[in-house]
């Protein structure tokens, strides 16, 4: 698997914005997307973190703490979280209140920026971004975003997100590197513990390290 899905989508909570890696030398390739698209969306957050990813970089790498905050701001601006979280819920997750589905959707993102944020700063930033397709969901449940990741060296990865319209702005719930999705592999991982477990002891056990968001069978 490209370098553990890409860094899990590069922590997850900035699968919404860093894989997509937009340098300001990159060439240009297709036309610029329409304003307010979803597809402006990707590019511009990508453009903007990784802008602040590499001016910030031994800041960050001194400063957990501030990296953590940054990844949490750009998490809690572009990816429905709440929403994603009930996704990997499933089942597990009918009846379930807001605020346990928030409280999930919290751990699982302090989680993933605990295990591997600081992988962001070790990552190479030399990537480029190519926008393929922008197409409308089944169901108008919103639309997909399909890229590629081109990098130096290697063929492209394709990148897609999943996207929906919340109060007149894109926010994305999906991303998918490679056809593998971010909600259906936590889904998978935290299936068995949900079934023996309620949502607030997941909860718990995540905020504990007792059980780590890795996207495998028991967290490892």
């Amino acid at each position: 698997m490209k370098r553990s899905m890409i860094t899990l989508a590069l922590a997850a909570v900035l699968a919404a914005t860093a894989p997509t890696a937009v340098l300001a030398q990159a060439p240009a390739a297709a036309a610029a997307p329409a304003q307010n698209s979803a597809s402006a969306l990707v590019l511009g957050n990508a453009t903007r973190v990784l802008s602040t990813l590499e001016q910030r970089r031994a800041e960050f790498k001194s400063n957990p703490a501030a990296l953590k905050t940054f990844i949490k701001t750009e998490f809690n601006t572009a990816f429905d979280g709440n929403y994603a979280a009930r996704l990997v819920l499933g089942l597990h997750g009918r009846g379930a209140s807001d605020a346990e589905v928030n409280g999930f959707a919290d751990a699982l993102a302090d989680n993933l920026t605990a295990r591997y944020g600081q992988s962001l700063l070790d990552f190479n930033q030399r990537l480029r971004v190519r926008i393929k397709s922008e197409t409308p969901l089944p169901n108008n449940k919103g639309v997909r975003v399909s890229s590629e990741m081109l990098r130096e060296s290697g063929d492209p990865v394709p990148v897609d997100y999943l996207l929906r319209n919340v109060g007149g702005q894109w926010k994305i719930f999906d991303v998918m590197i490679e056809g593998i999705s971010y909600v259906q592999t936590f889904k998978n991982q935290f299936d068995a513990p949900l079934r023996t477990k309620s949502i607030a002891q997941v909860t718990a056990d995540l905020r504990a390290g007792r059980l780590q968001a890795s996207g495998s069978n028991g967290g490892r």
